[in-house]
């Protein structure tokens, strides 16, 4: 028995199934959870010493690939101040500078701890702003773990929201809506039916929750124009795609302004960070200047601060990253593509820059219940063949694989090798 399953063995009598997050179980590949010990550039090391090549990127954050000198460095030098403050610093003003610089639709910005409490904030600003109650979002768009986000998809496009999880009373739900995602007649049937009372529509930009579902022609030009015309707020969730699609995340990438962005991931270079900004006459409900109350202890953290700060401005200084990922993405998902069209493989593969996903299915995938037509077990023996080639990715079907800038052609062209091998062995 590896050290992994050791670990594995011992933490499942300490910890709900063993892991802290459900997304890092390995239950749905029917293998043990890779218990890592440490990080470094593209790869990742476990507990038994074995290196993987990673296309995971702790889920998102690590844009400039593990354990960067940038950002080692500020988050030493953070650390021999202090952990904590319960204070305002410097480092809080600087973040907030350089994040309404980056992105023009963002004039005021508030410090969380997470993308959830992130999302759950905003909804709670957007709630407060507009004075109305109901919100709408999309099937197989995740925002969080809060009460009003966990509805489950598929419950019907005109009815409110049934709780996807125990411990969610129906209320918390109630005045939730669900569209469909690439589906702008959906959206326009809401607005119809609850006419006057939604207060913010959220929706990840790029769908990276359901693997990786790009927006259509006009989709986030249609949800812009339908909230303006009818006094909503229009909510991206740019936990995943922000600062990594571009310097001014989704927003510049398709050219469409939302009123409040969330971000998390990136913006802390790997330490638990979240925020929410936008438009500063909405902001200014927020406490202490408004009455919308949200607080938190370990907001704007030093240490949290000198890590996002460090990632950013490198990105902020380095725009050429974002060519290059760009790059990437059509060397690695581009070739996936190919390689599955020339051989006629029931395969479809979505990607948007750095972002992408292989599904296993033989129809185009454009919103969750196409992605939910994929071929699990497939994707199991796939993700099984990946991980003994020493490839790390997410262990499930429904999730997206991230470059970083660590990412070298040669690691490019083995994981295209390796993936090929895969798909056409019968």
């Amino acid at each position: 028995m590896g050290r992994s399953e050791q670990l594995f063995e011992e933490a499942v009598n300490l910890i709900p199934g063993g892991v802290n997050s459900p997304v890092r179980a390995f239950g749905s590949v029917g293998l043990t959870p890779r218990f890592i010990a440490s990080a470094e550039g593209a790869y990742m090391t476990d507990a038994d010493g074995k290196r993987y090549l990673d296309y995971v990127g702790s889920w998102g954050p690590m844009i400039l690939g593990h354990a960067h000198p940038a950002v080692l460095e500020k988050v030493e030098e953070a650390c021999r101040k202090g952990l904590s403050f319960g204070a305002a610093t410097e480092a809080e003003v600087d973040m907030a500078r350089l994040i309404c610089g980056m992105v023009p639709s963002v004039e005021m910005i508030r410090m969380v701890n997470s993308g959830t409490e992130a999302v759950m904030s905003a909804v709670r600003a957007a709630r407060g702003y507009t004075g109305k109650n109901k919100i709408i979002k999309f099937e197989g768009c995740y925002h969080g773990h809060s009460d009003a986000m966990l509805v489950k998809a598929g419950s019907g496009v005109m009815t409110a929201g049934v709780p996807d999880s125990s411990g969610v009373p129906k209320g918390c739900t109630e005045d939730t809506l669900l569209a469909v995602y690439n589906d702008l007649d959906s959206v326009k049937g809401l607005f119809e039916a609850w006419d006057g009372q939604i207060a913010a529509l959220i929706v990840e930009p790029v769908g990276a929750n359901m693997g990786v579902v790009p927006p259509a022609a006009g989709f986030l030009e249609g949800l812009r124009e339908l909230c303006t015309a009818h006094g909503t707020v229009l909510i991206f969730d740019e936990v995943i795609t922000g600062f990594r699609l571009a310097r001014g995340g989704a927003q510049e990438y398709y050219g469409v302004q939302a009123d409040l962005t969330t971000y998390g991931k990136i913006i802390g270079g790997g330490m638990p960070v979240g925020a929410y900004g936008g438009r500063r006459e909405i902001m200014e409900v927020v406490s202490p200047v408004g009455n919308v109350y949200q607080a938190g202890t370990l907001s704007g953290n030093p240490v949290a601060m000198a890590a996002g700060l460090a990632q950013l401005t490198y990105l902020n200084e380095h725009p050429e990253i974002y060519t290059e990922l760009e790059r990437k993405g059509k060397v690695l998902y581009g070739g996936m593509e190919k390689f599955c069209r020339e051989n006629g493989l029931p395969c479809q593969v979505n990607h948007v820059s750095s972002l992408g996903c292989l599904f296993f299915t033989p129809d185009p995938v454009t919103d969750y219940a196409s992605a939910k037509k994929s071929d699990t077990e497939a994707f199991k023996n796939y993700f099984r063949y990946m991980l003994d080639s020493g490839i790390y990715i997410a262990p499930s079907q429904f999730e997206a694989m991230f470059l970083s800038a660590a990412h070298t052609d040669e690691e490019l062209q083995f994981t295209l090798e390796k993936i090929a091998q895969r798909l056409l062995t019968k």
